[in-house]
């Protein structure tokens, strides 16, 4: 199975199709990582990458040392769309440009609101991918983890639940980026654009931060060739 064609997104596509089938109902456990990553024939860094997508998405939820079940449908809170809408580029795009008021929204928020912890989460996942191969798996799994972490930083838990949603498929993004351009020409850029995003947080400068997630979000669907509108920006 090869990473380019997003398996974590199509094994998530799997499980929800079970889901929407009735195969597999409320309530119900999904099969162990190890299980499914026999099943699919993938490590289980990959089968845990798309529990993460589905339960960012409301479908499961995880307790600690039990596993991952099936949440009951009427506690779900967000439409759930598939590996075949993502790969339509227009959907792609529109999905990115979601990014654009949530993201730098929360990054102002999270300057203005973060604690001594969330800073640290910040630093911890900003190291992490300083220290890992560089696009690896475990490098997308840091990239996600700051973004997740600041989503929190906003004290607003809406915030958390909707770029939750997003970053469930932020993956597909990342794994695109990384075919698409050179790594060596972009991976330190990538890594010092989250920097400076940490920084405008930890200096609690709300619009350094908004400014420094735009730059962020303009160069990221750059690299994946997407071209997002700006509202506040006169026509050329």
């Amino acid at each position: 199975m090869a990473r380019a064609e997003h398996f974590p997104a199509r094994i998530a596509d799997q499980i929800r199709r079970d889901i929407a089938a009735g195969r597999l109902t409320a309530g119900d456990r999904l099969p162990t990582e190890l299980k499914l990553s026999e099943m699919f024939g993938v490590s289980r860094t990959v089968v845990r990458e798309a529990i993460a997508q589905l339960r960012n998405e409301g479908l499961v939820e995880s307790r600690q040392g039990v596993g991952a079940f099936v949440v009951d449908a009427d506690k779900r809170r967000l439409i759930q769309f598939g590996t075949d809408s993502l790969t339509d580029p227009e959907h792609f795009r529109s999905l990115f440009q979601l990014r654009v008021p949530l993201e730098i929204e929360a990054a102002g928020l999270a300057a203005l609101h973060h604690d001594a912890s969330q800073l640290q989460k910040l630093d911890a996942a900003q190291l992490k991918m300083e220290g890992r191969s560089r696009w690896g798996d475990e490098w997308i799994e840091a990239d996600l983890e700051f973004h997740t972490v600041l989503a929190m930083a906003t004290g607003n838990e809406y915030f958390s639940m909707f770029l939750g949603f997003i970053g469930g498929h932020l993956s597909q993004s990342i794994s695109a980026g990384r075919i698409e351009s050179q790594l060596e020409d972009i991976v330190d850029v990538t890594l010092a654009e989250h920097a400076a995003i940490r920084d405008a947080i930890a200096q609690r400068d709300p619009i350094a931060a908004r400014e420094a997630m735009r730059t962020h979000i303009t160069n990221a669907a750059g690299r994946l060739k997407l071209e997002l509108q700006w509202t506040d920006q006169k026509p050329k």
